[in-house]
């Protein structure tokens, strides 16, 4: 969610030769000149993996009069200190994309002006960390997971793991490709995943078991999933020989959507008891030209409108309660029922101890 999920999806249709458009506003390196109190623009400051349809950018302009800006700034853990560096004088109006793995480092560098957007009450409380003070406001969920190679074991017949402890099994020895916990959002879900479910004391020990049963460890998704794991598209193409990776639970309805032709089933799977929730906020940003237009964007973004536009555009859910799925979700999709979950408060206190000493055990 950085990724979250997002940043799988684009990734994953570039390396099958999609082109994904970033809206009818448009993206560009520099905010338009037209940006300001009074504007008729307002900017929107995401990672690269923001997307929505053009339908639902022409819907949000033709309602408020606002037209959308979106101005891409690398993963979101580069677009969020990008944002820090800039703070009180942002680059735009609203920022997208800081998850609850990084949303204390932009509660405390203080970047955003309180807002309590409309339509809040339909959103699902347990998304609402910020409820009290409404500086930043949930926008989508998704979960980080272990996903499988169907053919793979179907060939070796052979169950595919389905929780932590089982990937320690030395069936599984040599199998699991994950990224690196210190620079890939994905990565740092998972190993987060694994500090909810083996303890604060004990993932260490849980961490060299893995290292010994063969885990590998590469850079970021786009290396996992599309070079290493056997199961994607780009997997195949490259002859990959990891069957287990490091990704999202809407990954095998991506894998359907950019299938040609379009399969029955999806060919990937995904470990349901090996997931971690991510969060995904938005904010109005401290000192934006354009508050009026910001706060309005704020708003569309938890609208029915734009959360049933998303599922398909950045393979994420809807955190609004009456949003419906579309049927590619629903019938290739994984439902997590019991996601691992970190409290931000406690992520906050320790992500840089949990990712120095995962670093320590795993890839030094």
């Amino acid at each position: 969610m950085n990724t979250t999920t997002k940043y799988a999806a684009t990734a994953l249709a570039a390396a099958l030769g999609v082109t994904v458009l970033a809206g009818c506003g448009g993206s560009d390196d520099q905010a338009s000149d037209d940006t300001g109190a009074g504007s008729k623009t307002v900017t929107l400051v995401s990672h690269d993996s923001f997307n929505a349809s053009d339908a639902a950018l022409k819907a949000f302009t033709k309602e408020t009069g606002y037209k959308v800006k979106v101005l891409k700034s690398g993963d979101a853990g580069a677009a969020l200190n990008q944002e820090i560096l800039t703070k009180g004088s942002p680059r735009g109006d609203v920022f997208f994309g800081a998850d609850n793995t990084l949303l204390s480092r932009a509660l405390d560098n203080g970047l955003f002006t309180p807002y309590e957007a409309k339509g809040l009450d339909r959103v699902a409380a347990d998304t609402q960390l910020d409820a009290e003070k409404h500086r930043v406001t949930p926008v989508d969920t998704g979960d980080v997971c272990v996903n499988y190679d169907k053919k793979y074991f179907a060939d070796r017949k052979l169950d595919p793991p389905k929780t932590f402890d089982d990937l320690l099994k030395p069936a599984y020895k040599n199998l699991l490709v994950t990224e690196n916990a210190a620079t890939s959002s994905p990565g740092l879900g998972f190993l987060l995943g694994t500090v909810a479910t083996q303890g604060e004391t004990g993932y260490q020990d849980y961490w060299k078991k893995l290292k010994d049963n063969g885990v590998k460890v590469v850079d970021g998704w786009e290396q996992a999933y599309n070079e290493e794991f056997s199961g994607s598209a780009g997997g195949r193409k490259a002859k990959a020989d990891r069957p287990l990776v490091v990704s999202y639970a809407s990954s095998p309805p991506v894998e359907v959507l950019y299938a040609d032709p379009q399969p029955t089933e999806a060919p990937t799977g995904v470990a349901t008891g090996t997931c971690f929730r991510q969060i995904e906020f938005a904010g109005l940003l401290d000192g934006a030209k354009n508050e009026a237009g910001g706060k309005a964007l704020l708003d569309f973004l938890i609208s029915k409108q734009f959360q049933e536009d998303m599922p398909l555009n950045m393979f994420v859910n809807p955190v609004v309660e009456d949003a419906e799925l579309p049927e590619l979700f629903t019938k290739f999709g994984a439902t997590v029922d019991k996601p691992a979950t970190v409290a931000p408060e406690k992520i906050a206190k320790n992500r840089e101890q949990w990712v120095q000493s995962w670093s320590s055990l795993v890839v030094k």
